[in-house]
Parts: structure tokens; C-alpha cells; sequence
């Protein structure tokens, strides 16, 4: 089970085409194919994003009525599949924010999957501690703290980052900067 999971997430552009296509002409097991292959990664962004399982768990299955309900207008020229599909899950979490103004961490959000060897990340979220990172990460405002989820939990690319946050490449390097500055300042307590 295991190795489907992983083979799933790890289709390219090119791999993922056909399936988007079917998808557009609304075939049912391509639509539940996208779904499977895509549902871990937007579950643990929205997780990371809104602070809650209950609310990632919503804005989730909401994230996917929305990928069938526009997967027409989706566009292969200008923005990968799965940049596409976590901007519209960072829309909704947007969305989410406005309507009810909270973030609350848990202390158990779910890793994203497929990662066997712990990356330095993930190494400083242990060494702080995952509620204490998590806090800290929670302080920053909303577009860096996107960066960090997007370029370190899910491994996108500044390019990927860009899209799904409707900014330019450069712009997300200079919020990765200043929030990997921020939390250099907040971890300082920490450290001694």
C-alpha cells in the first residue's frame, strides 16, 4: 500500500496531463485518482495553514469540490497541477481567516508524506519542539508563514510558491528571508 502511495505522489507534470485531461471530461476514476494522489498534501498544508483538523479536514474535502467544479478553466501553460490545486486550498484557508480570525495550533499536525530521512527542517522543528515551532511559526504573518509551509513541509519550488500565492519569485524569496529572519529572533530564547 505504501508504494502506490508513494508512487502517486511522486507523478510529474507530464505523468499527471493524461489524468487531468480524463478529469476534464469529468471520468469519475480519474477525478478520484487526482483526489487520492493529492488529498495527503493539501490535508497537511490546510492543517498547517488554519491550525485545526477539524477545519483542514473541511476546507479539504472543500478544496476538491473546487478542483471538480473548475477543473475546466485550468490552464497546463501557465501553472503546474499541484501549484494550482494548493492555491485553491490557500484560498479557502484565506477565506477561512476572514470569516473566523483565529489560528489555533495543535500539537500534532500531520507530517506530509513520503519523507523517510528527517530533513534539517524538520530536525529544528524537534529540537524546539514541534508546539513551540508551530507557535512561532503561527506568529508571522500570513504570507511568510505560506512561504515556510509551502517551501520546507511540501518542497515546492520559488516558482510554485509564487503561483499558488499570486506573487512574483522574487517576492517569495524576500519573505522566505524575512521569515526565516523572524523566527531566528523568536528561537533566540530558545537557544539559551
Amino acid at each position: 500500500m505504501n508504494h502506490a502511495i508513494e508512487e502517486r505522489q511522486s507523478r510529474s507534470e507530464d505523468e499527471l496531463r493524461p489524468l487531468v485531461e480524463r478529469a476534464r471530461a469529468r471520468d469519475p476514476r480519474a477525478i478520484e485518482q487526482l483526489y487520492l494522489e493529492h488529498f495527503d498534501r493539501i490535508y497537511s498544508y490546510l492543517a498547517m495553514s488554519v491550525g485545526n483538523r477539524h477545519d483542514a479536514e473541511d476546507l479539504t474535502v472543500q478544496t476538491f469540490v473546487r478542483m471538480i467544479e473548475s477543473i475546466d478553466r485550468f490552464q497546463w501553460q501557465s501553472v503546474p497541477f499541484s501549484a494550482w490545486l494548493f492555491r485553491i486550498a490557500r484560498n479557502l484557508a484565506i477565506d477561512h481567516f476572514r470569516a473566523t480570525n483565529r489560528f489555533q495550533p495543535e500539537a500534532e499536525v500531520p507530517e506530509p508524506f513520503g519523507e523517510e530521512e528527517p530533513s534539517a527542517e524538520e530536525h529544528a522543528m524537534r529540537s524546539f519542539g514541534l508546539r513551540s515551532m508551530l507557535k512561532m511559526i503561527g506568529s508571522l504573518p500570513p504570507e511568510q508563514r505560506q512561504v515556510l509551509i509551502l517551501k520546507f513541509l511540501f518542497s515546492f519550488a520559488n516558482a510554485e510558491v509564487a503561483v499558488v500565492i499570486g506573487k512574483t519569485e522574487g517576492a517569495v524569496k524576500a519573505l522566505q528571508h524575512r521569515a526565516l529572519t523572524s523566527l531566528q529572533r523568536l528561537a533566540l530564547p530558545y537557544a539559551a
